[in-house]
């Protein structure tokens, strides 16, 4: 039940949860001449030095046949989202301490209010992805459909996480440091530079634990190999157990510890 409520204090509260995700946009780009132009720059700037030092300069050859540097960006794009989304959602609630301390404002919303502002900033990298597609001669279709569910699953898994590094830095301000560190390993460990046929076959399973592997290879399934996200079987199961998991274990902590985070903040 009390997993259920906190679900529901989102959706009931989703008029005052548009309105921080407003106040979030203005103030985090307020007073910068580019304003919200920042939150594109330099991924932008991250993803035209791949495209040169790869494609131009090592002249990477394609990756199924497909132009390396749009297989790259299926892989890069969605981990972008996630580690923004992550990282300011795992401050979010010692960022706005203030709010914390009102007894009838819901604190679960500040971590929901960073990750839908990463997504928005991430639908625009959705259709950079179409046009830079486009410009190689690739026309949408509608295996291009499931990148909803994609998204969803995405941010269902990024919520979880958030809730859990949320609520322990609030307790131990290192978790900040350990994420990075966990971030940095994360994005080698994950199949977005390399492509899973470099692992031996009895250890690609190893690889195929990692949910963000899951959602890589879900925007290549879009994009790329055409294959539906029900093609793909236990992976799905795989994927939704350690979700609901981590969404489980994230609210768990998070009502155990949010009446002591007044005491502490």
């Amino acid at each position: 039940m009390r997993y259920s409520k906190l679900l529901l204090d989102i959706v009931n509260n989703r008029r005052l949860l548009w309105e921080l995700i407003k106040k979030n946009f203005k103030t985090k780009y307020l007073g910068s001449y580019l304003g919200i132009l920042w939150a594109f720059i330099q991924p932008a700037i991250t993803v035209l030095i791949f495209w040169f030092v790869f494609q131009v300069g090592f002249k990477s050859m394609p990756v199924d046949n497909f132009p390396f540097i749009l297989w790259l960006v299926c892989g890069m794009f969605p981990w972008f989202f996630f580690s923004d989304a992550l990282n300011s959602a795992t401050t979010s609630i010692v960022d706005n301490g203030y709010l914390v301390k009102k007894v009838v404002f819901r604190v679960s919303l500040l971590p929901m209010v960073q990750i839908i502002s990463a997504l928005f900033v991430h639908v625009v990298f959705i259709f950079v992805l179409f046009f830079m597609f486009l410009v190689y001669g690739y026309m949408p279709n509608l295996y291009s459909i499931q990148l909803f569910y994609y998204l969803f699953a995405l941010t269902c898994f990024t919520f979880g996480l958030s809730l859990i590094t949320s609520t322990l830095i609030i307790f131990l301000k290192d978790v900040g440091q350990i994420l990075a560190m966990i971030l940095q390993f994360g994005f080698w460990a994950t199949p977005i530079f390399w492509s899973l046929k470099l692992i031996p076959e009895q250890y690609q399973w190893i690889i195929k634990c990692n949910p963000m592997f899951y959602i890589v290879e879900g925007y290549r399934n879009a994009f790329i190999y055409h294959k539906w996200f029900w093609e793909l079987g236990y992976t799905n199961i795989g994927f939704w157990f350690v979700t609901i998991i981590i969404m489980f274990s994230g609210i768990s902590l998070f009502k155990k510890l949010r009446p002591h985070f007044a005491d502490v903040l």
